[in-house]
């Protein structure tokens, strides 16, 4: 009898979505990136709702993968190396509370992983500031509006515009280089 993959979930906030999709999308074992909305006090938000400010959501992916593939860690090291985790106000040139950065644990397992993985960055001295990226619990996930779906896939002028005024690289590029790229090939 052939044995059943269970799938888990990995959710991370770090700053717009649309930016947050394409690393994750392009490693083996990930069955799905969506982009979306949580943490907030509305129900059944819109872009526009949490745009604004005040429903209290984070704009998030929930990435869908087989852990017999890639584990939850390397999922961790990525995100810590695409959001700047010592800024409390949004990322990049996206600023407000809808942009900060959080991993959103679903198991105690993650919890226990995400909160270790960021001990070790604060302990590496890599930042001179404080990390602030929050570890919470998971709550509703709410999809985002299909037309922000895979955006990089379907607006692909639209996003490098945006990534390229948005920072996010140079970032990337200053306090990790090399070893950015070099952990797509473990």
């Amino acid at each position: 009898m052939r044995k059943s993959i269970k799938y888990e979930k990995a959710i991370f906030a770090g700053g717009c979505f649309w930016c947050m999709v394409s690393p994750f999308d392009v490693l083996d074992g990930i069955i799905e990136v969506k982009s979306g909305y949580i943490g907030g006090h509305v129900e059944n938000p819109t872009y526009k709702d949490v745009k604004s400010q005040n429903s209290g959501h984070y704009e998030a992916i929930m990435i869908t993968y087989n852990p017999e593939k890639i584990s939850y860690e390397k999922l961790l090291k990525i995100y810590w190396m695409i959001i700047d985790p010592t800024d409390d106000n949004g990322q990049f040139h996206d600023r407000g509370k809808s942009y900060r950065t959080a991993i959103f644990y679903t198991t105690e397992e993650q919890k226990k992983a995400a909160q270790n993985s960021r001990k070790l960055l604060q302990d590496s001295n890599k930042f001179e500031d404080s990390i602030v990226t929050k570890i919470l619990p998971e709550s509703k996930f709410y999809l985002a509006e299909e037309h922000h779906q895979d955006f990089y896939k379907k607006n692909p002028v639209e996003y490098k515009e945006d990534r390229k005024i948005s920072g996010r690289d140079e970032f990337i590029k200053k306090y990790w280089g090399e070893e950015y790229w070099n952990i797509f090939d473990e």
